[in-house]
C-alpha cells in the first residue's frame, strides 16, 4: 500500500490494462486468463498494472453451468499473477465484481491482503467505492504524472431509467478538488493525466460517430442513458491526456474528441463472450515524462504486438 510509484531512469512509465477477467472458480477459462497474464507481463515488463474492472464474475449464469462460489478466494485468484511477479497493480470496480455473495469493502480488504496492491477505497463521502489518485513520481526536477481512479458502478437505481449507473456529482467535484490540489503551486503546465473506469462514457460514441478512429467495434457503447457530465469536468480540468475503460468486450477503439484520448481495453478474460478472429488480450499504456500525450497498444493471447489498429472513418448520419 506504500509502494512508490515512478519513472524508469529512462524517463518511462508502462502500464498494462487488464479488463473484464470475469474469473470464477479457477476453471478451464480462468487458467487460460492467467496464461494471458503471464504471457503480457512477461513481454511488457510493466510499471503498474490497471484492473478495469469486473475482475471477477458474481451474475447470473446459464442454467447448468455453476456461479462463483468463493467471490473472495476468486478474486485473490485473479490478480495471482500480477502479485507472484510482483508489479503493483490497481483497479477499479465493474458492474459483475460485487452482484452477489460479496461486498466492494470486502473485496478492497482483500485486495489490500497483497503487499503489492496500491488502490485505495478512497473517501467516504464520495459515490461508489474505490474513487482514488495514485500518484507517479517523476526524477530530478519532473512534477511527475496522476492517474485518477473512479467506480462507474453498477446498474441504475432509478425505476424510470434503464440500464448502468452513471458517475455521480459527488464524484465529479471530488475528482475536480484533486486536480487542482494536486496542480497547485507548480509553474509550467500541469501534471499530465490519465483516468481509469469501467464503464464507457457516453463521448465514447459520439467520438466513434463524429471522429477518426482507432480499432475495432462489434457491439454497442453501453454507457449509461444519464450524462451527468464527467467528459466535461475532465475537458475543464485540463490536465487529462486520456481515460480507459472495459466493460464492452468486443470493442477496442481509440480515437480523440475535444483534446483528450478515449480508449477500450482489450478484453482479457475467456469466461465471457468474444468475437470470433478477435484475440483476449491486454492494452499498453506508456507515459513518457515530460510528455503531455501517451503511447498505446494490445499485447495479445499469442504474444504478438499490435501498434496499428483498423481506421474507422465517421459515416454521415451514422448512429452506431
Amino acid at each position: 500500500m506504500t509502494r512508490k510509484l515512478s519513472y524508469r531512469p529512462d524517463g518511462t512509465f508502462t502500464i498494462v490494462q487488464f479488463t473484464d477477467l470475469h474469473w470464477m472458480d479457477g476453471r478451464e477459462e480462468d487458467q487460460r486468463t492467467r496464461a494471458l497474464m503471464e504471457r503480457v507481463l512477461k513481454a511488457e515488463q510493466p510499471d503498474l498494472v490497471v484492473f478495469t474492472g469486473d475482475t471477477i464474475y458474481t451474475g447470473p449464469v446459464r442454467e447448468g453451468e455453476l456461479p462463483c462460489q468463493n467471490p473472495k478466494q476468486a478474486f485473490r485468484d485473479a490478480v495471482a499473477a500480477v502479485e507472484t511477479a510482483g508489479v503493483p497493480w490497481a483497479f477499479v470496480f465493474g458492474n459483475h465484481d460485487t452482484e452477489n455473495g460479496v461486498s466492494y469493502s470486502e473485496l478492497m480488504e482483500i485486495a489490500h491482503e497483497h503487499p503489492h496492491c496500491v488502490a485505495e477505497a478512497g473517501p467516504e463521502d464520495v459515490a461508489g467505492s474505490g474513487n482514488y489518485v495514485l500518484e507517479i513520481a517523476g526524477i530530478e526536477n519532473d512534477a511527475g504524472a496522476l492517474l485518477y481512479m473512479l467506480d462507474t458502478g453498477a446498474y441504475t437505481p432509478l425505476k424510470q431509467i434503464p440500464g448502468y449507473n452513471w458517475v455521480r456529482q459527488s464524484q465529479i467535484r471530488w475528482l475536480t478538488e484533486q486536480s487542482a490540489r494536486l496542480n497547485s503551486g507548480e509553474n509550467g503546465p500541469k501534471r499530465p493525466a490519465l483516468a481509469f473506469f469501467h464503464i464507457p462514457l457516453p463521448e465514447y460514441l459520439e467520438m466513434w460517430n463524429t471522429q477518426v478512429c482507432y480499432g475495432q467495434k462489434h457491439e454497442n457503447v453501453c454507457a449509461p442513458v444519464l450524462n451527468s457530465g464527467l467528459f466535461t469536468a475532465l475537458v475543464e480540468m485540463g490536465d487529462v491526456a486520456g481515460t480507459f475503460c472495459g466493460h464492452d468486450h468486443v470493442n477496442d477503439f481509440t480515437g480523440t474528441l475535444h483534446g483528450i484520448r478515449l480508449s477500450y481495453g482489450r478484453a482479457t478474460g475467456y469466461n465471457t463472450y468474444g468475437h470470433e478472429g478477435m484475440m483476449r488480450g491486454a492494452r499498453v499504456i506508456r507515459l513518457n515524462q515530460g510528455a503531455p500525450s501517451f503511447d498505446t497498444w494490445l499485447r495479445l493471447e499469442d504474444g504478438s504486438l499490435v501498434s496499428e489498429q483498423p481506421v474507422h472513418a465517421p459515416a454521415a448520419g451514422s448512429d452506431q
